[in-house]
């Protein structure tokens, strides 16, 4: 059939509203699972202090009756200290957009401070991450704080290669020699999940890339037993597996921050994150036709003791 003579149509009228959805579907990843499953605790100055000790080893203890008792030889603890990060971001937004009718979005403003500290979020994980050493900062430097492999010595798998050094693991100084890539392996890990256990640690989680994670899928063995779980933190609900050692059961958690070449073994309550200032939105002083908003975080990392943990670097990663 045929429209009628002169009919006014759809496709004739001008000024018709676009169906845009109401609804911005945002597929940037938010997951933050180092910095959700560390202990928090709050900081005091930008410069956070800690002590470790560990036992001494195992030795032949019997006595005689009747013996006068004679003190066992004290060590002193280890005294170790990192410095709090700012983490800052800001939206500036017009006024005249807060007057504008938008599609997804009541307030221009609300939607861009929620989204730069989802943002900022994602910095602070990358942080934790890297492999970077502590920057006590002055008038015209930013203070840094310390990544984990700034504190790794223990337990670790580097490959060698060019001319460099491995961290002292007191934070100062970060691993300077990225070895020539290996590929992970069953064995890489086995290994160093029993050094861990050697020295006194009970790993729980291991963090990786997607790369790294598939390689891991692929590990045989009698000690590959794997189940899924259920996350008892609602904050973390990403967990894949859980792998099966003779020295531990580990859970594994691909993360996005982490380099693709380093896989992290952790016990997570041998690492805290001490904040000095918890994230707060911010209305800045207004001085033209606009509103401003500032996301502000400062915090640093700190390693309780850095022998309960392992890093395996230098991981092919294609």
């Amino acid at each position: 059939m045929a429209q009628p003579t002169n009919t006014f149509d759809s496709y004739d009228a001008v000024g018709i509203r676009e169906d845009l959805s109401d609804i911005i579907t945002n597929i940037s990843p938010e997951e933050t699972p180092f910095h959700t499953k560390s202990r928090k605790t709050s900081a005091s100055n930008t410069l956070v202090e800690w002590q470790t000790d560990s036992l001494r080893s195992s030795a032949a203890n019997a006595h005689i009756e009747g013996d006068d008792t004679t003190a066992s030889a004290a060590t002193a603890t280890s005294r170790l200290n990192n410095r709090t990060q700012i983490f800052k971001n800001a939206v500036v937004v017009p006024d005249t957009d807060e007057g504008l009718d938008k599609a997804g979005r009541a307030r221009e403003i609300a939607y861009q401070t929620l989204k730069i500290a989802k943002e900022q979020k994602l910095d602070i994980e990358k942080a934790l991450f890297d492999n970077n050493a502590k920057v006590a900062g002055n008038a015209s430097t930013a203070r840094e704080l310390a990544g984990a492999p700034a504190w790794m010595t223990t337990n670790v798998d580097f490959q060698s290669g060019n001319s460099g050094a491995n961290p002292t693991g007191d934070g100062t100084d970060a691993r300077t020699d990225d070895g020539t890539p290996t590929a992970f392996s069953q064995t890489k890990f086995d290994t160093v999940m029993q050094s861990i256990w050697e020295n006194g640690g009970n790993p729980d989680t291991v963090y990786l890339s997607a790369f790294q994670m598939n390689v891991a899928l692929g590990f045989t063995g009698n000690n590959n037993q794997r189940s899924a779980v259920q996350a008892d933190d609602e904050a973390v609900i990403k967990s894949l597996a859980v792998y099966v050692t003779p020295w531990g059961t580990v859970e594994f958690m691909p993360s996005r921050e982490n380099r693709s070449r380093d896989v992290f073994i952790f016990q997570d309550d041998m690492w805290e994150i001490a904040v000095l200032r918890p994230t707060k939105n911010i209305e800045l002083a207004k001085t033209g036709d606009s509103t401003k908003r500032q996301v502000v975080t400062e915090l640093t990392l700190c390693a309780k003791n850095e022998a309960a943990n392992g890093i395996i670097a230098d991981n092919t990663t294609s």
